[in-house]
């Protein structure tokens, strides 16, 4: 079950996971409003991995819909890559699919804790083995660790890493988290390493840079 040897299965596969997905309830919220956020990607090459839905996501039901949103697409934008075209061919997880809350300062959302990551591991899990992406793109610290481990972020954001105890042995090309609420991207040299890691991600996508490219000569 790949998307290279199993391509025709795989969106009838990604129903059957959102729709356990969708109903799980294993962090037992007290609020019934609070319910996975799930990627409506059917066909992707890639994967994009975030840290947790927030307040916008939970309204919205799309993952990266708000400010963070906003400016992930845009970096997209960049290197050629239209937003629908992202949001059709890169499957959108997260290292937990619901809202964790607010933080308790008041600035941002709550970091999910690890015994929300832990429910939460298994269908992530099962995603990558379902698609066995040539990419997966973590975007943030905790994602980054999930994938790269506990190293320096400008050690790792602008340069492509093997993953090769993952299914497929993806290409692992991590992002910061464009939320702007980290400092990291405004230190000297920091935006400069988040370009190169876009032209990498363009470069092993180029087949989203054409589709992007032909939907806008339709449009």
């Amino acid at each position: 079950m790949t998307c290279r040897g199993g391509a025709r299965r795989l969106p009838v596969l990604l129903d059957a996971h959102s729709a356990a997905l969708e109903a799980c309830r294993r962090c037992t919220f007290d609020d019934p409003a609070i319910l996975p956020v799930i990627s409506s990607a059917r066909e992707p090459l890639a994967m994009l991995v975030g840290q947790a839905p927030g307040k916008t996501e939970v309204v919205d039901r799309r993952p990266f819909a708000g400010r963070a949103g906003r400016t992930l697409f845009r970096w997209f934008g960049s290197i050629g890559i239209d937003e629908p075209i992202a949001r059709r061919r890169i499957y959108i997880a997260a290292m937990t699919r619901c809202f964790p809350g607010s933080s308790p300062s008041g600035r941002g959302d709550r970091v999910p804790s690890p015994f929300q990551v832990s429910n939460c591991s298994a269908w992530l899990d099962a995603e990558i083995e379902m698609i066995r992406p040539a990419v997966i793109i973590p975007v943030g610290r905790l994602a980054i660790e999930r994938f790269l481990g506990n190293r320096l972020l400008s050690e790792l954001i602008g340069r492509a890493h093997r993953l090769p105890d993952l299914p497929g042995a993806p290409i692992a090309i991590p992002l910061p988290h464009p939320s702007g609420a980290s400092s990291w991207i405004h230190a000297p040299g920091h935006m400069e390493l988040v370009g190169r890691a876009l032209d990498l991600i363009a470069a092993r996508l180029p087949q989203l840079v054409r589709e992007s490219t032909g939907t806008r000569s339709v449009a």
